[in-house]
């Protein structure tokens, strides 16, 4: 599971040999690794009470999962320019940390070919209704080694949600997800690791975590009625404190304006840089309806502590400049009745908080607005000095990928002892 270099490919073809055990040429390519791990699967019980916990994004990653885009009642021009996008960000990514895609049965001979002579890409084989893996993937959890649950070396395990297309038929995205409701499950199968199942819907962009016991969310989405209407926010608090491993939720009240398809999700408004500190997405015309957003959610957090006592910090990043929908983007993607259309003059969710936190670097978004997106260079630069910051261009602007990285990526934690393996929480 060790980085590969440019010239791997190469190596492969030199070094392998047909009459010495696989392991042995793992060993010759610098590829040796541990046995594989003993398969667990379901778990029960409460994992925080097991010593597990949910990681900071910028703590160390062994891989990045990615979706496909495909289908074209959400996605424009039958997805092309989505994919271009995709392609990109999963280049970016995978200059730092490795890259699993995931593509459909009918895309994965395109990106298998694509992505062939790409050594810190893999292509993986997995049906879903739309490529948001941050939001259907597992949310990765991690603890420390012990042999209280009978896992002595297990560190890692993943929580699978329910999913039901960001509000199920009473105002989601889409009107089937039962695809989307299996990658979770896939993917820590594919991964031996086990499999926390929850019945609450929850999606990975809706919460994010300090790694110190802090969780932000919204009440916008996580109260929404097309979510858990049987559950009161104190039973939300409960399951989120149970399996995420924290002890304090600090509630913002709206997400972003225009983010109507998650129903403001907080990593597209703002997220943890540090523990304490917080970047919040901003705006300073008055008469933006982002301005009074941002304004609830500065009091918000300015008057919170966090689960070890400390006052939160606020570092302020600018929106870019509004962004719409075009009649020509509006009118490239398909009607099939199944989906929430796309219609002209609506307003897109940009954010810059939505960047993606590799190991060493950082992929962000780029809006076509110069001013805007290298003032967003210089402040996640400054945030993150020990990181290369990278802003991924997109030709098109959707709602779901140019707007929020992240909402594309699901992210594997580092495993004891994975020596240099870095294989991420994928945007989604």
């Amino acid at each position: 599971a060790s980085r590969l270099s440019s010239s791997a490919p190469a190596v492969f073809h030199s070094i392998l040999h047909p009459q010495i055990s696989a392991a042995e040429n793992r060993t010759n390519l610098g590829l040796a690794r541990a046995e594989p791990r003993r398969m667990v699967k379901a778990m029960a019980g409460c994992p925080a009470k097991m010593g597990f916990r949910m990681p900071a994004e910028w703590e160390p990653h062994e891989q990045c999962w990615m979706g496909w885009p495909e289908r074209p009642d959400n996605w424009r021009e039958h997805a092309e320019p989505a994919r271009k996008t995709f392609e990109r960000t999963a280049m970016a990514i995978s200059k730092f940390e490795p890259v699993t895609i995931c593509a459909s049965a009918k895309q994965y001979p395109r990106v298998h070919e694509l992505m062939e002579h790409q050594p810190n890409i893999r292509v993986v084989e997995m049906s879903m209704n739309d490529s948001w893996f941050r939001d259907t993937g597992p949310t990765f959890i991690t603890r420390e080694g012990g042999s209280d649950i009978g896992l002595a070396e297990q560190t890692i395990a993943g929580i699978d949600w329910e999913f039901n297309a960001w509000g199920g038929l009473g105002g989601g995205c889409f009107d089937d997800w039962s695809l989307d409701r299996s990658i979770a499950k896939k993917i820590v199968e594919i991964e031996r690791i086990p499999r926390f199942a929850h019945t609450m819907v929850l999606e990975g962009g809706s919460i994010h975590v300090d790694g110190e016991g802090t969780c932000i969310t919204t009440e916008e989405c996580l109260l929404n009625p097309n979510r858990n209407p049987h559950m009161t926010k104190l039973e939300i608090e409960n399951e989120l404190k149970d399996f995420l491993g924290v002890t304090k939720i600090i509630w913002i009240p709206l997400g972003l304006h225009g983010d109507e398809d998650t129903n403001g999700h907080v990593d597209n408004l703002c997220c943890f840089i540090k523990p304490g500190v917080i970047l919040l997405s901003w705006t300073d015309d008055e008469n933006d309806p982002q301005y009074e957003i941002s304004v609830k959610a500065l009091s918000a957090l300015t008057q919170a502590v966090d689960a070890k006592g400390r006052q939160i910090e606020v570092v302020k990043i600018h929106v870019p400049g509004p962004l719409y929908i075009t009649k020509e983007e509006g009118e490239g993607v398909l009607a099939t009745g199944h989906a929430v259309p796309r219609v002209p003059g609506k307003r897109l969710a940009a954010s810059y908080v939505n960047f993606y936190p590799a190991n060493g670097g950082i992929i962000a978004p780029a809006f076509g607005d110069k001013k805007r997106d290298e003032e967003a260079r210089e402040v996640l630069q400054k945030v993150f000095p020990d990181h290369e910051v990278s802003l991924v261009a997109s030709k098109f602007r959707h709602p779901c990928c140019s707007c929020e990285l992240k909402q594309a990526v699901t992210v594997g934690c580092k495993r004891k002892g994975s020596m240099s393996a870095r294989l991420s929480e994928g945007v989604p």
